[in-house]
């Protein structure tokens, strides 16, 4: 990373008001995992490094490391100089696709679910017909988007991620109160 003095980080702002669909914590941080790998300038890391860098716990990233490894986004590599790495190349592992196997599928409503759908008004309710439209746009968008290209500003994440808090690097102890040190990520 060479070039002209470092512009400091800024954290992007959200809106005040979140917005009312949410992926599960443990499909955030398994992107969170993979975006932070293919950034990473060596092209691996340890589930240390990554907790340290988003200020989460290593126990959960560990799950979230297994399940990752487990569908074949990962490889684990043991010894001195260690750590985890992409089992592919970037531009090969789809966004979509992770967060289809993170969410454990594809249910927005009660409705969904055959077995224990107990909804008064699902044989006459148009809704479902909606809210099935709805998820289908949704994988189709993060399918257009393959790993690479959330992770090609790797300067900018690296800057952000590898950065010790007192370089001026985005302060990770800042954290909505939503994403507590207590919120345990679902398993899918």
């Amino acid at each position: 990373m060479t070039g002209g003095p470092a512009e400091p980080v800024r954290p992007l702002r959200l809106p005040e008001t979140a917005p009312a669909m949410r992926l599960t914590t443990f499909t955030d941080y398994s992107l969170r995992v993979l975006m932070y790998v293919a950034a990473h300038p060596e092209g691996r890391a340890t589930i240390g490094e990554i907790a340290a860098a988003y200020a989460i716990s290593e126990n959960h990233l560990t799950k979230v490391v297994h399940f990752l490894g487990k569908e074949g986004y990962l490889t684990n590599l043991r010894g001195r100089g260690g750590g985890l790495q992409l089992s592919r190349p970037a531009t090969q592992i789809n966004v979509g696709e992770v967060v289809k196997a993170t969410e454990g599928g594809d249910v927005p409503a009660e409705c969904f679910e055959r077995e224990s759908n107990c909804c008064a008004i699902t044989a006459d309710c148009k809704l479902k017909f909606a809210l099935g439209a709805a998820v289908r746009a949704f994988y189709d968008e993060l399918r257009r988007h393959t790993l690479e290209d959330v992770a090609r500003n790797r300067r900018a994440l690296t800057r952000v991620l590898l950065a010790p808090p007192a370089a001026g690097g985005y302060d990770r102890s800042r954290r909505r109160k939503s994403a507590s040190a207590s919120a345990k990520p679902a398993r899918p």
